[in-house]
C-alpha cells in the first residue's frame, strides 16, 4: 500500500468480487482519498511488536530504531501500566487493555491470599502483628510468578493484535472483506470465551477473599501490604530488565554478521517479557 492509486484499485477489486457486501465499500468510499490513504497507511505500518519480533534479516531491513527507541517500545508493549493507559495504536481494544490492568491487580490480591497458611498466621502472631518483609519475601516472589502466569493466559483471549496482523499479512485482493468478516466472527468467539473465563475467575476471587476477610480480620493489612509490594515490584522491575535486550540487538543490527547477538536479544525478550 504505497500509493493512493493502489488503494483505489484495491477498493474497486473488492467491490467487484464481493457484491454481496458492497454496503461495506459504500461507507468506505464516502471518505476522501486522503483520509482513506491515511487509514491504510496506519493499518499497514508495522507495530512495535512486529518490529521487535522480526527475524534478523527483517530487522536489518526494517528496524532502524535507536537503543532508546527500542527500550521504549518494549515498555509500551509489555509494561502493564504503560500498555494499559498510554495512548498507542496496536490493534487492541483500549477498554480491554485498561480492564486488564485492574484484573491483574485482582489476581495478585487473590494469589497472595492463597499463601496465607496456618504457618503464616502463626508467624504474624509471633511477631506481634508487625509486617516481616524478609519472611514474606518468598511468598511475594511466588505470588508474582503465579499471578503473571495467570494474566498471560488471560491476555491470549483478550488481545487481538496478533490475529489482526496475521489477517493483514495474509489477506489478498478480492478476499479482504470475506476474511475480515471471518476475523470478526473469530473475535466474537474469542471475546465470549474471555468474558466467561473472567466472570468465573472474578467470582472465585470475590468468594475466597470475602471468606478470608471474614475469618482472618487481623491479617487483612498484611495481605494488602503483600499485594502492593508484589504488584508494585512487577511494575518496577521491567524498567531495569528491559534494558538488557537492546544491549545485544542494536549492536547486532549495525553489522550484518552479528546474528548471534541478535539471537541473544530474542532469547532475552522471551525470558524477560
Amino acid at each position: 500500500m504505497n500509493s493512493k492509486n493502489n488503494i483505489k484499485k484495491l477498493i474497486e477489486i473488492e467491490e467487484k468480487k464481493n457484491e454481496k457486501y458492497s454496503f461495506i465499500i459504500k461507507d468506505f468510499k464516502k471518505l476522501s482519498e486522503n483520509k482513506i490513504y491515511e487509514i491504510f497507511k496506519k493499518l499497514y505500518t508495522k507495530t512495535d511488536n512486529e518490529l521487535n519480533d522480526l527475524t534478523y534479516t527483517g530487522a536489518l531491513k526494517y528496524d532502524h530504531r535507536t537503543y532508546f527507541e527500542f527500550y521504549l517500545s518494549l515498555l509500551k508493549c509489555n509494561h502493564l501500566l504503560l500498555f494499559s493507559f498510554l495512548p498507542k495504536f496496536d490493534f487492541n481494544s483500549k477498554i480491554i487493555k485498561i480492564y486488564l490492568f485492574f484484573f491483574n491487580f485482582a489476581t495478585f490480591f487473590f494469589v497472595n491470599a492463597l499463601f496465607f497458611t496456618d504457618e503464616t498466621m502463626g508467624k504474624i502472631n509471633t511477631d506481634g502483628g508487625t509486617f516481616n518483609f524478609i519472611y514474606n519475601l518468598p511468598q511475594i516472589i511466588y505470588s508474582s510468578i503465579i499471578s503473571n502466569f495467570i494474566n498471560e493466559i488471560i491476555k491470549m483471549f483478550a488481545l487481538t493484535e496478533i490475529n489482526f496482523i496475521l489477517y493483514r499479512n495474509s489477506a489478498k485482493y478480492g478476499k479482504i472483506i470475506l476474511l475480515a468478516l471471518k476475523l470478526k466472527r473469530n473475535f466474537k468467539i474469542k471475546f465470549t470465551i474471555f468474558f466467561i473465563i473472567n466472570l468465573i475467575l472474578l467470582g472465585c476471587f470475590w468468594i475466597y477473599l470475602s471468606c478470608f476477610g471474614a475469618v482472618y480480620h487481623n491479617t487483612q493489612m498484611h495481605l494488602i501490604k503483600d499485594t502492593l509490594i508484589s504488584f508494585g515490584t512487577s511494575l518496577i522491575t521491567p524498567f531495569v530488565t528491559f534494558l538488557l535486550p537492546g544491549m545485544f540487538r542494536i549492536p547486532s543490527l549495525k553489522n550484518k554478521n552479528r546474528r548471534f547477538l541478535y539471537n541473544i536479544n530474542k532469547i532475552l525478550q522471551l525470558l524477560l517479557i
